[in-house]
């Protein structure tokens, strides 16, 4: 385990704890999640160790990584994925005309896939080993290790996507300079996380499951993606809902919290986070933002 001393937003050393969280996926075991008294940033504090982490994911049941698993929650999964797969291209498309993309923690490599279909020069990074193999043998997608990342050739991408991956990552300021450097002077990076100010997430406290401890080392609002936008010289285009995303995420909140699977409840729930999601703060489940580097952006 390693401790952070500072906030990896302000860099300020000023925490309070925030609640205790339950790795309800795997291990059962306890993390703390602290929040920064300066900027209100929420992190795991002591969190597993980069050469530590993967042992967190390490299960048949870890749904993004697993193209063939047939349990009720990852078919419900991939129901809900392909129709964001198709939102995510639309997405892509409404904000770039450009045709190169880099997909990082691209998982089997279905987003990928369509980008390709449309005719589009893809290629991806991926951790996990079962998921990279597959997406290359399976998806004929070029995915490189995450070691990778560092010898890719500079202001070579039109479009880098994170879609629900910066919470994993340990060397969060560093990674947000390293796509500055590997996009265009015009490319754009769109990051889709889980928003702790959502209605379920405050609904659910430490059932909430995408606290998902340690896997998710971050936990974001639009506040704090501004401030590391800021610091990193990114600016904020826009920020999208992803509504499907608090069906989900009740529906894994309430299997936590209850211990039995409740689709009434998930999505009541989720119809409610949306709901008040509507209003002037716009705090939905998971929130997509759209980023320009800063010396670019109009």
């Amino acid at each position: 385990m390693e401790t952070l001393n500072f906030c990896p937003i302000c860099e300020k050393n000023n925490t309070v704890h925030f609640l205790t969280a339950i790795d309800h996926f795997l291990t059962k075991e306890k993390f703390t999640i602290v929040s920064c008294q300066n900027c209100g940033f929420k992190f795991l504090n002591p969190r597993p160790a980069k050469n530590e982490i993967f042992h967190y994911y390490n299960s048949e049941e870890y749904i993004s990584h697993d193209a063939e698993k047939k349990s009720f929650f990852s078919m419900f999964y991939k129901v809900i994925r392909k129709s964001a797969i198709k939102d995510k291209y639309r997405i892509l498309r409404t904000f770039s005309s450009g045709n190169n993309v880099l997909d990082i923690g691209c998982g089997t490599g279905e987003f990928l896939s369509q980008c390709r279909l449309k005719g589009m020069t893809v290629c991806g990074i991926e951790p996990n080993d079962k998921a990279r193999n597959y997406a290359g043998t399976v998806n004929n997608i070029p995915v490189y290790e995450e070691s990778e990342l560092e010898k890719l050739q500079g202001s070579s991408f039109d479009i880098i996507t994170m879609w629900h991956v910066l919470e994993h990552v340990h060397n969060l300021n560093e990674r947000i300079q390293k796509i500055g450097q590997l996009l265009k002077p015009d490319g754009i990076l769109i990051i889709a996380v889980p928003n702790s100010n959502s209605w379920d997430a405050i609904h659910y406290q430490d059932a909430w499951a995408a606290y998902d401890p340690p896997r998710h080392l971050y936990h974001f609002n639009s506040d704090t993606i501004q401030l590391l936008a800021k610091k990193n010289n990114f600016i904020l285009e826009k920020i999208l809902p992803l509504k499907w995303d608090a069906f989900y995420i009740s529906l894994l909140s309430e299997k936590y919290a209850r211990g039995t699977n409740s689709f009434v409840r998930a999505t009541i729930n989720g119809l409610r986070s949306n709901f008040y999601a509507s209003g002037p703060e716009k705090n939905y489940s998971s929130q997509i933002f759209i980023l320009k580097a800063g010396k670019t952006a109009k």
